[in-house]
């Protein structure tokens, strides 16, 4: 899915007039070797490199090749947030929901680190280097960085106004894939909204499981969409519902910005804490606490009650 989105979105970028150049990283053993030979050059004599997800490790280390003097982020992730706080503690890059490595997972971290820590490097501001994120995500600017706020212009003015339905929509989480969700807690608040709020969609989310779909699908009647855009533009071009619900995620943060004046309400409920699995990352409650507390324009639901798995 995730990949199936690029593609859309590459295609949206060559009508806006701009050349692209794709390059498969995950097309087999010698794939990511290959695609990063292609890259190499254009790294070094780039001056200004934009970058996605800086926690990616492939990204990190396209990072290593670069000379550029001008860094961008651009990331309307919750990871942001914590990308940006980890950089202003001095700390190493490590994605919110890791729970620490062990075994195997911990002799890669320990063999990929040096490549992390030059990639942290190029990614903290220095007299000749500037960085700047760009997101829609509510951070404070660490010295020397520049936060940039994406309020969705470029989408408001290219789709839309969309067209409003009378049901509800629920927007999916990955939180279940992740390892910080119960599975069969997650599938009991989905029910509890749907019938709660009379929702008839679930906008699935790109890491979501086919077989999680399905179980969803037949345990609550919604209407699974996989979306081929991401959800932003997907609201924005319509139809859809008036209400949206969401778990803490990127989308309650973005949607209000892509939305501003249409008449949609986006709705956030809060992650209960007897949902987390026994083996969530310490941070995982916060984390998640912090993303529903610092979302403007939401109404706020209080955890949908759920069921043992």
């Amino acid at each position: 899915m995730s990949r199936g989105q690029l593609r859309r979105m590459a295609a949206l970028a060559l009508d806006e007039g701009y050349a692209v150049d794709w390059q498969e990283a995950r097309g087999g053993a010698a794939a990511p070797l290959k695609a990063l030979g292609a890259l190499a050059g254009a790294l070094r004599r780039a001056p200004r490199i934009v970058i996605g997800d800086p926690f990616s490790r492939y990204v990190q280390l396209l990072l290593t090749l670069a000379r550029a003097k001008d860094v961008v982020v651009v990331d309307d992730g919750t990871a942001t947030m914590e990308f940006v706080a980890q950089l202003a503690r001095g700390d190493r890059l490590v994605r919110w929901h890791r729970s620490g490595g062990r075994g195997l997972r911990g002799a890669r971290d320990l063999a990929y680190a040096p490549v992390a820590a030059s990639a942290r490097r190029r990614l903290t501001p220095k007299a000749r280097r500037r960085v700047e994120v760009f997101t829609a995500m509510p951070v404070a600017a660490p010295d020397g960085i520049t936060i940039r706020v994406n309020d969705f212009a470029w989408t408001r003015s290219r789709f839309g106004p969309p067209r409003l339905t009378k049901g509800t929509d629920l927007v999916g989480t990955s939180l279940v894939e992740t390892g910080v969700v119960e599975p069969g807690r997650y599938l009991e608040a989905v029910r509890t909204l749907a019938r709660t709020h009379a929702a008839t969609r679930y906008f699935a989310h790109r890491r979501e499981s086919a077989e999680k779909l399905r179980t969803l699908s037949a345990e609550t009647g919604l209407e699974i969409v996989r979306p081929d855009l991401p959800l932003e533009l997907i609201a924005r071009r319509g139809p859809v519902g008036r209400t949206i619900l969401s778990f803490p995620s990127t989308v309650v943060h973005t949607l209000p910005h892509a939305l501003v004046g249409t008449g949609v309400t986006v709705a956030v409920c809060d992650i209960d804490p007897a949902w987390l699995t026994d083996h969530a990352s310490p941070r995982a409650q916060s984390f998640l606490a912090g993303v529903t507390d610092t979302a403007r324009d939401v109404q706020r639901l209080t955890a949908a009650p759920a069921g043992t798995a």
